[in-house]
């Protein structure tokens, strides 16, 4: 691939990939084309959540998850400009102890320790916990988890304290994972850690799902409680994880605060469009919520693997755009989507509406650019599949959640300041006062309506209701807390069993759920998250994803020898030897300080500030090798673009002449690396 990049400020960029050109002929057409200012005075502060990392690992071959997904979704977001109409940031990665404020100990731990290299000392936990097949173990697993978590938990963190309107984490959205167990390739639950920490300063939090697959972590996690509203609009039948009936509604103080939108297959956008829009509303109207979280799934996507659903990519979109519309603190999510060309399409033409960007539907040149061909456009169109959600079914299902949603009388109050040493509380104690009696009887009603299929299928020693022993601890801002005036938060006590959620679950099929190959396992042969929807298409796709991966994890292996091949030479002698291990040793600890949270302001702890690449069309040779600068933990913008300035570049002639014509227009700006 050849490229010739012109600043910004030039009237054109012409980029050729292995013959195909593509133009912007001058400043009046521009690579995006923005929203009149008119309808967008005031545009959103995006803060978006990258880890280049996320792309090093791997489920298995034949796996339809692939984090690579992120990487490609990344090199367009950054290649259509985005990056000047956002902050960009690395997340401190999710810590044991804070992935433990919602999933148990011992769970975690086992995340923490097995490898592939040690999975079988652990066959029972892995039965126990309900990893394999679908959740396989794989290198970096736990580091994997701690980048997901980490980002969701870092833009509720921003949200609450205002630092920005919009938040995204695309590598998050993994809704299925259980307190205790994994499921549908989820391990860690970001979801639920990033709204704990919304709720440790918004009084309500309304969670969307727009997933093909009912979003039965989150429900699940937050049944019980008026706290938070949960919203999913998902297939329901014969289809992974089987939850998510009209008539699951939520028990105790959360009845009537979950609310699901069976759908059938091929639903279209103007259906979809029909029923969402209307719902959402009037959740609004009703709840009142102070803070959204959006799961934008894209296995709704037409055409995707695992999926059934008809949608286009505007048809997607629409959802984020009508959510963004009632300005609420906003924490966008991705989810599913197996497909990987149109998910990474979809969440970046997303990521430029949350920014207020239309963006060209000319897919500039990146890392990716071969595989968007032929027509190299930024869509995903809908196929010619039945849509079976005829107006009189969907009607019907809307009347009754509208019925719902008038049974809820008025949004919770929450009296005064919501303390976050109270959380865990106001979520757990409050279902308690109804007594374990009541609670059952409860449950017992909804499982013989189906409500809780499987209920006595596992865990039945917990079925008590209440939400499991949140540990009240603070992502960001225990000591800003305190500076103000406010109570430490203290720290629940582990609960046991008999208090879990987990009491909830009973709907996983244990060893039921589909392997690798996609078929039906033992548990009775129902469906599983694998199920293939879309055979026609499947075979040409799965090509294309592993091509892309295996090339992905290539170029990421080929850096990291390179980069071990260029460190400097050991010390010669002695008293060299010690002097650069002080010199290294100081060097981590002032990077560790930097990370830290400071006595007085901790908001931002952990985040390191990405900078953004000047480059429009990344060289396919090898790319320039670039440095984060972490931010300190008093700094809110990312990193002055001077610190970055002298990094060493070994990049190809093209990208080289890129990086120093972009220098030259003056542009505060620096270089990530897009990997």
């Amino acid at each position: 691939m050849t490229s010739t990049y012109l600043p910004p400020n030039s009237n054109s960029i012409v980029s050729t990939y292995n013959g195909h050109s593509s133009t912007t002929a001058n400043a009046d057409e521009p690579l995006f084309a923005s929203l009149s200012n008119s309808s967008n005075p005031n545009p959103s502060r995006v803060c978006y959540f990258f880890d280049s990392d996320i792309g090093n690992y791997h489920y298995g071959p034949g796996h339809p998850m692939k984090p690579t997904r992120i990487r490609m979704c990344h090199s367009l977001v950054m290649n259509y400009g985005l990056y000047k109409r956002m902050e960009i940031f690395r997340a401190k990665p999710a810590t044991k102890r804070e992935m433990s404020q919602f999933h148990t100990d011992e769970y975690v731990e086992f995340l923490n320790r097995v490898t592939p290299d040690n999975v079988d000392s652990f066959v029972r936990e892995q039965a126990k916990f309900n990893v394999g097949d679908d959740c396989p173990v794989f290198d970096g697993l736990f580091e994997y988890c701690s980048i997901s978590a980490g980002g969701s938990m870092e833009g509720a963190a921003r949200l609450s304290r205002d630092k920005c309107d919009i938040a995204i984490n695309w590598a998050g959205g993994l809704h299925h994972a259980k307190k205790g167990e994994a499921s549908g390739f989820c391990y860690i639950n970001d979801i639920v850690l990033g709204i704990l920490e919304l709720l440790r300063y918004h009084p309500r939090v309304l969670y969307i799902d727009i997933d093909v697959h009912h979003g039965d972590g989150v429900e699940e996690a937050f049944y019980t409680t008026d706290r938070v509203m949960t919203c999913s609009f998902h297939k329901y039948g014969e289809f992974f994880p089987g939850t998510g009936e009209l008539r699951d509604i939520g028990i105790g103080k959360g009845k009537m605060y979950s609310c699901n939108f069976p759908l059938r297959d091929g639903i279209t956008d103007e259906s979809y469009k029909t029923v969402f829009e209307p719902v959402i509303s009037q959740i609004m109207q009703h709840y009142r919520p102070s803070a959204v979280v959006l799961q934008c799934g894209s296995d709704s996507l037409a055409g995707d693997k695992l999926g059934c659903f008809n949608l286009s990519m505007r048809g997607h979109a629409n959802c984020v755009e009508f959510v963004k519309s009632f300005g609420l603190p906003l924490l966008l999510l991705g989810g599913g989507g197996y497909t990987m060309r149109n998910v990474s399409r979809a969440w970046a033409f997303e990521t430029g509406l949350a920014a207020g960007q239309e963006l060209n539907p000319q897919i500039p040149v990146n890392e990716y650019y071969e595989y968007f061909g032929p027509d190299y456009r930024l869509d995903v169109r809908p196929n010619n599949m039945e849509d079976l959600n005829t107006r009189d079914y969907l009607e019907k299902i809307k009347i009754q959640v509208f019925e719902n949603l008038r049974q809820t009388a008025h949004a919770p109050s929450v009296q005064g300041h919501v303390e976050p040493r109270s959380i865990a509380e106001q979520l757990h104690l409050e279902n308690l006062e109804r007594g374990e009696g009541e609670a059952d009887e409860e449950m017992g009603d909804l499982a013989d309506k189906g409500g809780l299929q499987g209920l006595e299928d596992k865990h039945p020693d917990e079925r008590v209701v209440g939400l499991q022993a949140f540990r009240d601890y603070s992502r960001r801002g225990d000591d800003e807390l305190d500076s103000e005036g406010r109570a430490n938060p203290t720290r629940v006590a582990d609960g046991d069993g008999g208090n879990g959620m987990n009491g909830v679950n009973g709907v996983n099929w244990g060893n039921g759920v589909n392997g690798v190959n996609g078929v039906n396992g033992g548990g009775g042969g129902k469906m599983g998250i694998m199920e293939t929807k879309n055979p026609t298409t499947e075979e040409e796709e799965n090509r294309i994803d592993e091509r892309i991966e295996q090339e992905s994890i290539a170029k990421s292996q080929a850096k990291r020898v390179e980069a071990e091949e260029e460190k400097p030479a050991e010390p010669v002698t002695a008293a060299e030897g010690e002097g650069g291990a002080k010199d290294a040793a100081s060097s981590t600890t002032s990077a560790d300080a930097a990370a830290a949270p400071s006595a007085t302001n901790a908001t931002e702890a952990g985040a390191q500030a990405f900078t953004a690449h000047v480059a429009n069309a990344p060289s396919t040779e090898a790319a320039p090798a670039t440095t984060a600068t972490e931010a300190s933990s008093n700094t809110d913008a990312p990193a002055d673009p001077a610190a970055t300035s002298s990094a060493e570049t070994t990049a190809a002639s093209g990208d080289a002449a890129s990086v120093e014509a972009a220098k030259s227009t003056g542009e505060e700006e620096s270089k990530m690396d897009l990997d």
